[in-house]
């Protein structure tokens, strides 16, 4: 009996990927309802669909997976109740993220004139993101206050340091999931009793989940505070965005710095591999994706390293374009930006001309370009 697989219409090369295990169909993920899941046996998301009781209640899904991160939209406890095999594409997106937090790292330091071999970053959250937001600030110098409660326990890291400690530093960026059970819940971690330790000359970044960081408290802050730098990519209530909270803001984006071509890919292929898995079918990766020509190879001019690094990086990608793109407080604006987003690839795909500067060589491979 041929299999039925509902799957969001934003996951990439649906059909052509899962159309090896049943009959795909494909609709907007807000629009998903309980009557299109009643003959239904798997159903593929992105972060628009809410995942619980009434959604799934008289349906026949057996396997629910999604193509992003994010877990906090998806009633794990209920799918367990009811033995319905969940899997997320955890680590997808996390090379994405730490390309877009850098950016914005590098071009904040060339336009205020600072050195990030003299700055530190503090990195809430050292999971997939965070491990390659590390690395590659590693190999920019930045000094790392790395802060991750969960890990520090499970592993005794030596050198994590806490939360208050990590608030201090230069740049401040987000990664933890959004929680608000457990011994170390994240729901608004950065709070009106904490945000005095925030620099008042800070970058601050929020690339993780609305709610990390009370809206309310970082409104009144920046207001105060009109050297801290802000840099949005995640909201609570989206598309439902508060005002306030973008006109405090330097950059704003609607939630797409995981949206690079790379990290959408792999994590549809990362689902159907797990799908396959459940229902012990054979892969078919006989599927095709549109040939996308990878970018040409990039010669820099000499300049200073990190004037060198942040015209590399501009060449790949500006997010003041996506800042400049919507009416970032528009409902409708926000939700059609982030699912005709424009084709962005990951470093890995560009390749760049050796320059004279040996150091500066092997900083640009740390960051996963390739020489030639």
């Amino acid at each position: 009996m041929t299999k039925h697989i509902i799957v969001d219409d934003a996951v990439p090369y649906a059909k052509e990927m899962f159309s090896s295990l049943g009959e795909v169909t494909c609709l907007p993920g807000k629009e998903i309802k309980a009557s299109h899941l009643k003959q239904a046996d798997a159903l593929i998301i992105r972060s628009r669909t809410n995942i619980n009781a009434t959604l799934l209640k008289n349906s026949s899904i057996n396997f629910i997976g999604s193509t992003v991160v994010g877990l906090d939209h998806v009633d794990q406890t209920y799918l367990k109740q009811q033995k319905i095999k969940f899997y997320s594409a955890q680590g997808c997106n996390a090379n994405s993220v730490a390309e877009y937090i850098i950016t914005c790292i590098v071009n904040h330091a060339e336009e205020n004139h600072l050195q990030l071999n003299t700055k530190t970053l503090g990195i809430i959250g050292v999971g997939n993101v965070g491990k390659q937001l590390q690395k590659k600030a590693q190999a920019l110098g930045l000094t790392i206050l790395a802060n991750d409660p969960p890990r520090q326990q499970q592993e005794n890291l030596p050198n994590f340091t806490t939360l208050e400690q990590a608030l201090t530093a230069d740049i401040v960026s987000f990664h933890t999931p959004l929680t608000s059970h457990g011994d170390f819940p994240t729901d608004k971690l950065l709070n009106k009793n904490n945000f005095s330790l925030i620099n008042k000359q800070a970058l601050l970044i929020n690339a993780a989940r609305g709610g990390i960081i009370e809206e309310s408290a970082w409104i009144n802050y920046a207001n105060q505070t009109p050297t801290l730098t802000n840099v949005i990519d995640c909201w609570e209530n989206e598309p439902n965005i508060n005002p306030a909270l973008a006109k405090i803001a330097k950059l704003t984006t609607p939630h797409i710095a995981g949206h690079a071509f790379e990290a959408k890919i792999k994590g549809s292929h990362m689902v159907y591999q797990s799908l396959c898995n459940h229902w012990n079918e054979p892969e078919n990766n006989q599927w095709k994706i549109k040939l996308i020509a990878k970018p040409q190879p990039i010669k820099l001019t000499d300049t200073t390293p990190q004037k060198t690094i942040k015209q590399l990086l501009s060449q790949c990608y500006q997010p003041t374009k996506d800042h400049q793109a919507i009416n970032i407080t528009n409902p409708l604006d926000f939700e059609h930006y982030r699912r005709h987003y424009p084709i962005r690839r990951e470093w890995t795909e560009y390749s760049v001309l050796t320059t004279k500067d040996d150091t500066l060589n092997q900083v640009i491979k740390k960051l996963g370009f390739t020489l030639i």
